[in-house]
């Protein structure tokens, strides 16, 4: 069959818009962008997510560099025009910061290439976590440790988060005052913390530090300009030995312990009162099913599952444990898990960060020992995860830590 000239103009037509939007006989249009911190080399590896096959494919110029030493966590402003990474820095003590540890802000192209912008520094010492509040309004990076008091002169013992401020326009940065607390006669610029804080998750409007060395949580609640509140309970102990993770929803928080490397490790579910205390979950504390060492936990965007990286499996026979996830279904009336059929799935080696797309198709993990990603479909109706149908492996860089993934640019 022979096309008119006008049929043939407009199938060239087509063709040429298929191929700007991404898109090919065997895939979809990119529907996001992800970045994987890597900490080897100091690097961010760059990928467009595929949306009919979940497959990744390297942006532009990728990988960029951190800006610092040490990536250690990446947070994206809502909108996805901005992107921020915490570089920990090497040699970092609580009298002084590491050396490369900043706060590193990039702005994203049309093509999720990242162009450096400007580096900030936090008021504490070696970063560990950031997270922006719900608004996308504030930036919170925790710190290990705090600033060294002006007046003792001494070293402190408690961590810190420092708030900045995120300008809507050009994503710049800009200190928070605690207008609560003061040293002297000049009120500070960060909020003390427990001992060896380790992880920060943001929960609607309350903010939850974890603490590794009084195995703790101190709870904050995110009131106006960014001012946070400690809440009346203050610091809240929990009933670990050794806590490892704490994510969750505006609802329910999940705290992982991995029992010093034991096959007896539990997950703790809270919920989340109206003044961010933490209240146990009836049924308590439920053995991390098929799991050792959890480093990380997600609950989905729809807020049915959760899902926990552990380090190695329980199957003791195994030479060379494998890492894996482990799924739990979260009930909708009280919080409590279940562990799901099917579960626990295979990851990389040494799995660090778990996340989520934002079209609800698709799991990523980054796997700090083989520096690659993982790719997982879910099934929305039953939680399990399976590999995603066209490879489920792809390199990012070398020691991978976090990621972060974001939709359209808008």
């Amino acid at each position: 069959m022979k096309l008119s000239l006008f049929g043939r103009l407009t199938m060239a037509l087509l063709a040429s818009a298929a191929l700007g939007l991404g898109m090919t006989a065997c895939g979809g249009g990119t529907i996001g962008y992800m970045w994987v911190l890597g900490q080897q080399y100091n690097q961010i590896a760059g990928f467009k997510i595929d949306d009919y096959t979940g497959n990744l494919t390297t942006v532009p110029t990728s990988p960029f560099s951190s800006g610092g030493a040490v990536p250690v966590s990446i947070v994206v402003k809502t909108g996805g025009r901005y992107v921020y990474v915490i570089d920990q820095g090497t040699g970092g003590s609580n009298t002084a910061a590491g050396s490369g540890q900043a706060i590193v802000e990039y702005a994203v192209g049309g093509d999720g290439t990242l162009t450096y912008q400007d580096t900030y520094q936090t008021q504490g010492y070696v970063s560990e976590w950031a997270q922006m509040d719900a608004t996308g309004t504030y930036l919170m990076v925790l710190d290990k440790y705090a600033p060294v008091d002006p007046t003792t002169k001494l070293p402190s013992t408690s961590g810190a988060i420092t708030v900045f401020s995120s300008d809507p326009s050009t994503g710049r940065l800009s200190l928070v005052t605690n207008s609560q607390t003061q040293v002297g006669n000049l009120n500070t610029y960060f909020w003390k913390v427990g001992t060896s804080p380790s992880m920060l998750k943001v929960a609607g409007s309350c903010v939850f530090a974890l603490n590794q060395g009084d195995q703790s949580v101190s709870p904050f609640s995110v009131g106006a300009n960014g001012q946070l509140t400690v809440v009346q309970t203050g610091t809240q102990l929990l009933h670990t030995t050794s806590a490892t993770s704490i994510n969750g929803n505006s609802t329910y928080v999940y705290v992982t312990d991995s029992n010093n490397g034991s096959a007896t490790n539990y997950i703790y579910p809270f919920t989340i009162g109206s003044s961010c205390t933490l209240t146990s979950v009836i049924g308590g504390a439920v053995i991390n099913t098929g799991g050792v060492d959890p480093q990380y936990t997600m609950i989905d965007n729809s807020g049915k599952y959760l899902y926990v990286l552990n380090q190695y499996n329980s199957n003791t026979v195994t030479p060379v444990p494998a890492s894996n996830i482990t799924a739990y279904t979260v009930s909708s009336v009280n919080g409590q898990l279940a562990v799901i059929a099917g579960s626990p799935y295979t990851v990389g080696s040494g799995p660090a960060c778990m996340v989520e797309d934002t079209s609800n198709q698709y799991i990523y993990i980054s796997n700090h020992n083989d520096g690659t990603i993982t790719g997982k479909v879910i099934d929305p109706t039953t939680g399990n995860i399976s590999n995603l149908s066209r490879g489920a492996t792809f390199t990012a860089s070398g020691e991978a830590s976090c990621l972060v993934l974001s939709g359209a640019v808008s």
